[in-house]
């Protein structure tokens, strides 16, 4: 089948790329490489530079030739930087989705995935969040891929574009075999932070509080290795047909960020120095996924659940790669 996938040289995009070429889909991405790499656009994909707010161009794309689905990264994706932006976080993800959404409408798109975030939840207790939990955005960020899962909704009603929108928790690790990693600039995931810190590539780790209502008094997030993740958009792509779906993506199991070092510490047996700043706005206490329904509706599971195997793929990319996709 063929595919056109926007974002589809980032960090999850590039991965769910790789997982369609491999199960033997054409693939057509669209970058404006601002956070994504030219390097980490898998082989096999066919590469168009260019932005999802270039309506002209997504239509001129999406009329050549029969298109099975659509598959939708590009936005900005930054919690804090969102909460400093919040006009811009609006515009470029909100106005980005509704022209894609709109193109696939014109040109009868079938099926539409979103790239979506825990960060529609404010959670605040330890339940796991499943997908009937209220959905209250703690962030710009959280509401401006609500307000794109909403234009799905009526996508749907309206013409028949049947979505998922695919609400993934925290995206972390590498390719077990070392072909694509994680590379942000500036880098704002916890775990190749931790990583990089007790590699001496940047200073000591600063965590964004510790007076959260948690054991250790720091975040818990729910890790999922971004090829299981890659291979839920695949799952999920072959099954939507009959209606529009969305799901919790994650393990079920959290782990606080202290947690978390003593982890990485463990896994590779390096020291990593830290010390504990204020709290970050628009941070929840706890976000951990309650993913059952993705499990009975799609039997989709996750391969790389143990977080001590998510550390150590990721620490291999990232020892292998000091320089990470470099200039390219």
């Amino acid at each position: 089948m063929r595919y056109f996938v926007t974002g589809g040289a980032g960090f999850v995009g590039s991965h769910v790329c790789l997982e369609f070429l491999e199960a033997g889909h054409e693939v057509v991405i669209l970058d404006d490489l601002s956070t994504g790499h030219r390097s980490a656009v898998p082989k096999g994909a066919r590469f168009i530079e260019g932005s999802v707010l270039d309506s002209e161009l997504i239509n001129k794309i999406l009329s050549d030739g029969q298109w099975d689905g659509v598959l939708h990264f590009a936005a900005l994706c930054l919690v804090g930087d969102s909460m400093r932006n919040p006009i811009e976080y609006m515009r470029n993800n909100g106005l980005g989705g509704f022209i894609v959404i709109d193109a696939c409408v014109r040109h009868g798109i079938p099926r539409f995935i979103l790239s979506s975030t825990a960060s529609l939840f404010s959670n605040v207790d330890d339940n796991l969040i499943d997908e009937s939990c209220t959905i209250d955005p703690a962030s710009p960020y959280g509401e401006s891929k609500f307000v794109v899962e909403r234009a799905l909704h009526w996508a749907d009603r309206a013409h028949g574009l049947k979505s998922a929108c695919l609400r993934y928790f925290n995206a972390a690790g590498a390719d077990p075999l070392g072909r694509l990693g994680e590379d942000h600039n500036p880098e704002t995931h916890l775990l190749p932070l931790i990583i990089d810190a007790g590699l001496g590539r940047r200073p000591p780790l600063v965590l964004f509080g510790n007076d959260y209502p948690t054991p250790d008094g720091t975040c818990i997030r729910d890790y999922i290795h971004v090829t299981d993740l890659a291979s839920a958009h695949l799952d999920v792509m072959m099954s939507l047909n009959e209606k529009s779906v969305s799901y919790n993506i994650g393990t079920g199991k959290g782990h606080s960020n202290l947690e978390l070092i003593h982890a990485v510490e463990k896994v590779t047996g390096i020291p990593v120095p830290y010390s504990v700043g204020d709290r970050r706005e628009g941070d929840p206490a706890i976000l951990i996924a309650n993913p059952d329904k993705i499990k009975k509706e799609v039997n989709w599971f996750p391969k790389y659940a143990n977080i001590e195997e998510i550390i150590a793929h990721t620490y291999k990319w990232r020892v292998a790669n000091p320089g990470g996709y470099g200039n390219a």
